[in-house]
């Protein structure tokens, strides 16, 4: 059995973790069995999730929605960058007490999900750093505290939200004391309102000027042109040849002006460039989860199609991703962005039309993104994709977003 057997037996989803800062700190993968009785090797799942996250780099929490195979988990040695996250019902066997105090021992961060229906073993009581809780239940006003049991955790144990959705509930969450919430605020109504003075709101300076960067790459206009635009905002350009300067893109020499960027790169390269610095560009540090989901929508799309597809639909596939949250990002409705902003005919039909033959790969991404076992089957059976082509394709998305956190 290949090393990687378990991507095949599995789905795979992702969300984030989001401080009280709204930046994002860790990455929650989501393990569901796609047969309820299948035997999962852990080895497997830990090499699979180390060839991303190694020892001594990112953060990622697993959530494991297999009993058995988090007991196995439970009884290995993860990096110490991994965190676990256990069922209340677990912490409170006291059959797991000896593995979950030799993981904390060892520095494992380890989070308890849901309320307990009796007091955990004493001897487990410092494992847990964080308590996971359902946004439903602080809607009802629970106690995070009660909610682990009649007082039987450290009255300073931080809880974690789960099932953001909107702006509203990322506030409710931090204004009512979380220490960070999981899920995707990408929720909220976009609507074309105009500004105070009747007319619509006007595109931050920065902004406006990524769009027509990227108007006047679609149109090979001369180099002259594009640095003309980019002397408008010297701050812009430095961060645009920060990105091209980066590990992500893989040159063996510096670039050192924008006009050398155009000759080593081709307009079409840095078109895919520019549309990264389209949707980091805000300053706005609530929209950096936003910002989070738009470059990994693009690697995934991207990644989903690398063996079946040419550069061309793959570059597009890039776009489509990286431009379905911009509503988000700039409160307008798409339609409206998609005027000033050149698209492919695909990636237009996928954003504003909601069909063509690139709107299936987006909604098998925001399956992703919304952990949905069940989503996840219906857009795979409807791309006619093996859940380990599109598990190695997931992963592979996440490894290259690292390099542009």
């Amino acid at each position: 059995m290949s090393d990687d057997a378990i991507l095949g037996q599995v789905a795979l989803g992702y969300s984030p973790f989001i401080d009280r800062q709204r930046a994002v700190t860790a990455t929650r993968l989501t393990v569901f069995p796609l047969r309820p009785d299948a035997q999962l090797d852990a080895a497997q799942l830990l090499h699979a999730v180390g060839e991303v996250w190694p020892a001594g780099g990112g953060n990622v929490s697993l959530n494991i929605a297999s009993e058995n195979l988090l007991q196995d988990l439970l009884r290995c040695e993860p990096s110490s960058n991994l965190m676990i996250e256990v069922p209340a019902f677990m912490a409170a066997d006291d059959a797991n007490t000896q593995a979950l105090c030799t993981l904390h021992r060892r520095g494992t961060t380890m989070l308890i999900k849901g309320r307990p229906l009796k007091a955990l073993p004493r001897e487990v009581l410092p494992c847990f750093k964080y308590t996971i809780l359902d946004l439903a239940e602080e809607r009802r006003g629970a106690d995070p505290e009660a909610a682990l049991g009649a007082g039987s955790m450290p009255r300073n144990i931080a809880h974690v939200l789960c099932g953001v959705r909107t702006m509203d509930d990322l506030k409710l969450a931090f204004d009512n004391g979380a220490a960070a919430v999981l899920g995707w605020p990408i929720d909220d109504p976009v609507v074309d309102a105009p500004s105070k003075t009747g007319k619509p709101a006007p595109m931050h300076t920065d902004l406006q000027t990524v769009v027509e960067l990227i108007s006047l790459t679609d149109k090979a206009a001369p180099i002259d042109a594009l640095e003309n635009v980019l002397r408008r905002d010297p701050s812009l350009a430095y961060r645009l040849m920060r990105y091209i300067n980066s590990p992500a893109f893989g040159l063996s020499v510096e670039i050192a002006s924008f006009r050398h960027a155009i000759m080593m790169l081709g307009y079409e390269r840095l078109k895919r460039w520019l549309a990264l610095l389209l949707v980091t560009a805000s300053g706005d540090p609530s929209l950096r989860p936003v910002m989070f989901a738009s470059v990994r929508r693009g690697l995934l799309m991207e990644e989903l199609v690398r063996s079946t597809a040419d550069d061309e639909m793959r570059a597009e596939m890039f776009i489509c991703g990286v431009f379905s949250l911009l509503h988000r990002l700039f409160g307008k409705p798409l339609k409206s962005l998609m005027q000033t902003i050149p698209v492919a005919e695909h990636v237009l039909e996928a954003l504003v039309d909601e069909t063509g033959p690139y709107r299936p790969y987006l909604e098998l991404t925001q399956a992703i993104e919304a952990e949905s076992l069940f989503d996840f089957r219906a857009a795979a059976d409807a791309l006619m994709m093996s859940v380990q082509e599109i598990n190695r394709a997931e992963l592979r998305a996440l490894g290259a977003a690292k390099q542009f956190d």
